[in-house]
């Protein structure tokens, strides 16, 4: 089929590791569209889609419009499979978008994501689903820093025998099954660090093309109407196929089994979601919070999913009362448990109690950004306005604090919710218990 003339919506993926940078990336090039009408589609595991909040806020789409699409409280590799063809589906089928880019959770396989993405490309008859939609691209975000400081420059990856449960393991999936790695913060590292990351990275996928960037910045041709994706070419790319065929194996017989594992895989899964461990806590403020267990099997790949198969939970803190500057910067640079992995989040201090800031840990680096002011400083008239326009603010709008308020999600492994929470507790300014 000629994509000249082709009526299906082209779909993007964008993955990575947590704080790998792929949010920045996605707002970049939603600024930057030059024509394009881009409809978004944001996963995160947790109960509050922070990243879908950030995307909102810059103005690039809006939730208002329908062209930003949160999915959340679990993965679109399997919790959310079906909900994410469905909205791939319609929002092909609206005639308002010529393009669709999907950012991935943080600890989704990319490989389930294509296969449900390619069920609507009208490939496979048998599928009995309609034509709509194809995938154009898979971009993979690293994190050159992270790599460089946590991972001995990625030089584990390549290490043998790697545990099942070893995130690594995930890490070396987003960087195999891509078309395009973006190579963020680059900036943080130096050059042999960078050309040790590289080398790696070329280990592992030595056909996807790599772009080096810092602050996400990529040109919209290198992310959008790439046409760079190609079954038969991404499972022949990776490092350990053209390993395998170096020492001689039958590059037909991986392709066929391959190629079985593409019309299968996304159609003979099983599903199964345990939510005995669906739990209900209430903060201190009476605010409702959610954590959810889950995991599913995929015949071909591994009998658990990404949350439990990498020991991976996730919680919300949240907390209306602001924050004491110190006792928040002791918790972050002194106490932070090792346990988390990834942290982001919105919250104030007592001490500049006009402006929101955005919180942001990922391995070792820990930020905090300036995100102007609460809307609850704005002048009454405008106030109103965006309230009356913005009913979810107005549900949560607090009758002392207004729209204040400190949501951090975390993610980690083995973490310690309990004494998470206590902590973060301690941090609340004294004048505000």
């Amino acid at each position: 089929m000629s994509r000249r003339f082709d009526k299906r919506v082209p779909v993007s993926l964008l993955t990575g590791y947590l704080g790998a940078g792929k949010t920045t990336v996605l707002n970049h090039v939603l600024s930057n569209q030059k024509g394009y009408k881009v409809a978004v589609i944001v996963n995160d595991i947790g109960e509050v889609n922070i990243d879908a909040s950030l995307i909102a806020k810059g103005g690039a789409v809006t939730q208002k419009d329908e062209n930003l699409v949160p999915l959340q409280n679990g993965c679109i590799c399997c919790t959310l499979k079906v909900d994410l063809m469905k909205q791939i589906v319609e929002l092909a089928t609206s005639g308002k978008f010529d393009y669709i880019l999907i950012e991935a959770s943080g600890i989704c396989e990319p490989g389930p994501i294509a296969g449900s993405i390619c069920m609507l490309d009208g490939t496979n008859p048998q599928a009995g689903l309609p034509a709509v939609a194809y995938l154009d691209s898979i971009t993979t975000v690293v994190d050159a820093n992270r790599l460089a400081d946590e991972f001995g420059s990625g030089a584990s990856l390549l290490k043998e025998n790697l545990d099942e449960e070893d995130i690594e393991n995930l890490l070396i999936q987003q960087i195999e099954y891509c078309t395009t790695i973006i190579l963020n913060k680059i900036d943080q590292v130096t050059e042999q660090e960078k050309a040790d990351v590289l080398e790696v990275i070329r280990a592992l996928q030595p056909d996807a093309k790599i772009i080096e960037t810092t602050y996400g910045k990529v040109d919209v041709e290198e992310i959008l109407s790439t046409n760079n994706f190609d079954y038969r070419t991404i499972i022949q790319s990776a490092g350990w196929v053209k390993a395998m065929e170096m020492e001689g194996e039958n590059s037909e017989d991986i392709e066929e089994h391959e190629e079985h594992e593409h019309h299968h895989d996304h159609e003979e899964h099983e599903h199964h979601h345990d939510h005995d461990e669906h739990e209900h806590h209430h903060d201190h403020d009476g605010h409702e919070e959610h954590e959810h267990g889950h995991h599913h099997h995929h015949h071909h790949h591994h009998d658990e999913g990404e949350a439990e198969e990498y020991g991976i939970s996730t919680f919300v803190y949240q907390n209306v009362k602001p924050f004491s500057k110190e006792k928040f910067e002791e918790f972050v640079f002194e106490k932070w448990p090792k346990e988390i992995i990834r942290a982001k989040g919105l919250f104030w201090i007592i001490e500049n109690p006009d402006t929101a800031y955005i919180f942001e840990q990922s391995g070792r680096q820990k930020t905090a950004t300036d995100d102007g002011n609460w809307i609850a400083t704005f002048p009454e008239e405008d106030r109103q306005e965006i309230l009356r326009m913005n009913p979810d603010i107005q549900e949560s709008w607090h009758p002392v604090y207004g729209d204040r308020v400190n949501k951090l999600v975390f993610i980690g492994r083995g973490m310690d919710k309990e004494a998470i929470i206590r902590a973060l507790d301690a941090c609340i300014a004294d004048k505000a218990k």
